[in-house]
């Protein structure tokens, strides 16, 4: 019956789930009610200007006379082009531009407002088409809805790349992993269901707010990734109960492997789907559809960890071999012998641990450098990305983007001068230059700042405009501003995510352990596997270290989104490794191991963390084989995160940790211990467990 019901959504999801990617939209990182977004808004009533196409033509000397009677045939074909409004070029228009170097002119398109998408793409399509057919040795052709085009196919196509790559080596670790074909698929499925079924969970969502493409990459990976790890968890304590008592039937053993492992799986998954849902105290609408479709994500991972993965198990369970006698006479395992090492000097290990991760962490906390997304976030052999970098050095000299500042008032009033004259003489600006022609007692001027578009200089030139007192109503846009907007907004709220992420993991690991203290010693130890994880993506990304073993061109900065999603992420998955032991970790305390709880937790539970991990990152790492330099940056964090915190976290800096606080990890005020033992209470476990084998 539970199979039937998990068939019946997966189809559901094949059917529906699939139109989901007809319905992604280009979600925008900036609330609506931000100052630049209502600027924006308003220079768009005041100067209507509809969708542009941009070409740029070089190789040739741009006065050649069959290069001009080319340009000038194609831009009069697209002139008669039903839904062009305008079209600019050197030669018939007046406002077209030559590049810098005498060698390049450029074609501005404008279509007209208010095309429904399915049209406009069909139109831009047609004029790229067309100007692609201009006889010059280089033509890039682009503009800000091509690109974001261009963005939405490249992330379908890494999501498709990077999954189907991932799934196939998946299944090859999970059958070696878990000795059997069979075994192996029962991960895999309960993963491919996951992300079936969340599919359909967005194609719902679709229909109540927009969802980005990079949102389906997202948490399409982490759907994998957590249905994988609770299905290794419930798979590994199955055989663990069936080792111990042969002869038992299986609906005993797995009334009992749901009783713990699926207690565990339980309190992991909701820390993991609270933790995303942190992300919805943030307003961007990004971040509020990756909060929605990640607590999907999660939630159908947990409840295929305690359904699904247990009635496959019931079904194949004949074909989930034991353990080999190599591996289980093999000793203990890698996070076993790394705790052994730290227990015996904890002092000495925990010190060193922690200022080794601060120190992976100093690039972050003092070079970072966030920036929206553009197209020089597509691979280097992008068209959009080559047309933007043509333009920015060949036409706008390497100038930054313009600050947009709209004036409410006259502009003939001298109050208006005395405000321009303070704006030109501010520290960080080049240049101003008030629009012509603007109807209505209303003023739009560019502020021109110096260094990059949204470096520090334009960035402080933004805020230097707005704390400009004045008389009158004054909006400040433009692409600086938005990023400002973006950067304050999340600073603002960071700390209501950060509140909603402390409380919930202390409840729930106060239910799992009784202490108040583990919790704690949790979050630390998260938040220094963030940091250095930030740090490592900085030098990687952002510096270019990692240009030619990833294959991707490092274009100076981080997108600003992703620190956000990996505060999530980071911490959700440190929060289920965390769990993992810390359950294994309290049964071995019941059953009045004392000292050596913490090492017999970690022998037991080691084996499927370190399993887990490689699974996990398995899926990881496959998104490093996109072209999508965002996909990348979460990829590449997320493997450097798991192999943080499976390795030196987990196995070094928890165990001494915990040694060296002794009885103190379990502390609770007294009203609160006897509340969770009245409320919590465990069934009496034995002193150990008979025929207990190590390994998976």
């Amino acid at each position: 019956m539970v199979l039937g019901v998990w068939l019946v959504l997966i189809t559901a999801g094949l059917i529906a789930g699939g139109s989901v990617f007809d319905r992604l939209t280009t979600t925008g990182s900036v609330r609506p009610d931000a100052e630049s977004q209502r600027a924006e808004a308003r220079v768009d009533r005041l100067q209507p200007e509809g969708p542009m196409v941009i070409a740029v033509v070089g190789g040739r000397d741009v006065w050649d006379p069959a290069l001009v009677a080319g340009v000038t045939a194609i831009t009069g074909e697209i002139r008669a082009m039903d839904g062009v409004r305008e079209v600019e070029d050197l030669y018939g228009a007046p406002g077209g531009q030559i590049g810098a170097d005498t060698r390049r002119s450029m074609i501005r398109v404008e279509l007209a407002e208010g095309l429904p998408d399915d049209r406009r793409e069909r139109l831009e399509d047609a004029v790229a088409a067309a100007l692609h057919r201009i006889d010059a040795p280089e033509v890039l052709v682009g503009g800000e809805k091509l690109a974001e085009r261009a963005f939405a196919d490249q992330a379908v196509a890494d999501t498709a790349v990077g999954e189907t790559v991932a799934l196939v080596v998946l299944l090859l670790v999970l059958t070696v992993i878990l000795g059997g074909f069979v075994a192996g698929l029962i991960p895999l499925a309960a993963a491919l269901s996951t992300v079936t079924v969340t599919l359909l969970g967005l194609f719902g969502l679709t229909a109540l707010t927009e969802v980005s493409e990079f949102t389906v990459n997202v948490v399409t990976l982490l759907g994998i990734g957590l249905a994988v790890d609770y299905a290794l968890l419930v798979i590994a304590r199955f055989r663990e109960e069936r080792d111990a008592e042969p002869g038992a039937p299986v609906a005993e053993l797995l009334a009992r492997t749901v009783a713990t492992a699926g207690r565990t799986v339980l309190i992991s998954g909701l820390a993991v789907a609270v933790t995303m849902a942190g992300l919805s105290a943030f307003a961007e609408p990004l971040l509020g559809a990756m909060a929605l479709g990640g607590a999907i994500a999660v939630l159908l991972a947990t409840a295929g960890g305690l359904t699904a993965v247990p009635a496959l198990i019931a079904v194949a369970h004949r074909r989930i071999p034991v353990p080999s006698p190599r591996r289980t006479v093999s000793g203990p395992g890698m996070l076993a012998r790394l705790a052994a090492f730290a227990q015996l000097k904890p002092g000495p290990v925990a010190l060193a641990v922690t200022a080794g991760l601060l120190a992976l962490s100093t690039p972050f906390l003092f070079a970072v450098n966030l920036e929206n997304s553009d197209a020089r976030a597509l691979p280097a052999s992008a068209e959009a990305r080559r047309l933007q970098e043509a333009v920015q050095r060949d036409f706008r000299a390497g100038q930054a983007e313009p600050i947009v500042v709209v004036v409410e008032t006259d502009p003939a009033d001298a109050a208006v001068r005395d405000y321009l004259n303070a704006l030109n003489t501010l520290d960080g600006v080049l240049r101003i230059e008030p629009r012509p022609d603007i109807a209505g007692p209303v003023a739009i001027v560019d502020v021109t700042p110096r260094g990059e578009t949204a470096g520090q200089a334009a960035r402080d030139a933004v805020r230097a405009v707005r704390a400009v007192e004045t008389p009158f109503p004054v909006l400040v846009g433009g692409a600086a501003a938005e990023l400002v907007d973006y950067r304050d907004s999340v600073a603002a709220r960071f700390p209501i995510a950060l509140l909603i992420v402390l409380l919930s993991t202390t409840v729930l690991l106060f239910v799992l352990t009784g202490s108040l203290v583990i919790p704690v010693k949790a979050l630390l130890m998260n938040a220094l596997v963030l940091l250095a994880t930030l740090g490592t993506l900085v030098v990687v990304f952002q510096w270019g270290a990692g240009d030619a073993l990833l294959g991707f061109d490092s274009w100076g900065a981080i997108d600003v989104t992703t620190p956000v999603l990996l505060f999530v992420f980071v911490f959700g998955l440190s929060m289920d490794y965390e769990v993992f032991l810390l359950a294994r970790i309290r049964e071995e305390r019941d059953r009045g191991q004392g000292d050596r709880a913490v090492q017999a937790g970690i022998e037991r539970s080691g084996p499927v963390v370190t399993a887990a991990a490689l699974c996990i990152g398995v899926v990881f790492l496959g998104f490093l084989l996109g072209d999508l330099i965002a996909v990348k940056e979460i990829g590449f964090a997320m493997t450097v995160a798991l192999l943080l915190d499976v390795t030196v976290v987990r196995g070094l800096l928890l165990p001494a940790v915990m040694s060296l606080l002794g009885d103190w990890n379990w502390w609770a005020p007294a009203p609160l211990r006897r509340w969770h033992d009245r409320v919590f209470a465990r069934p009496a476990l034995p002193a150990h467990t008979p025929g207990y084998r190590r390994g998976m």
